[in-house]
């Protein structure tokens, strides 16, 4: 199960895309997305969100 990104919490820090290992988060105009093909659900992107916006998405 693939982690996603709540749009309306992001703050765009980027803090998740540092933390990726597999280099599937990507920037947006406004906030960060995961894309869930590639997302290994490590979940090294929601332990470093300071707004914890990232869950798993069902």
């Amino acid at each position: 199960m693939a982690y996603f990104i709540n749009p309306d919490e992001c703050t765009a820090c980027g803090a998740c895309m540092d933390e990726c290992p597999v280099e599937c988060i990507s920037e947006g105009d406004d906030f960060y997305t995961i894309n869930a093909e590639e997302c290994t659900d490590c979940g090294a992107c929601a332990d470093v969100c300071p707004v914890e916006c990232i869950s798993q998405k069902d």
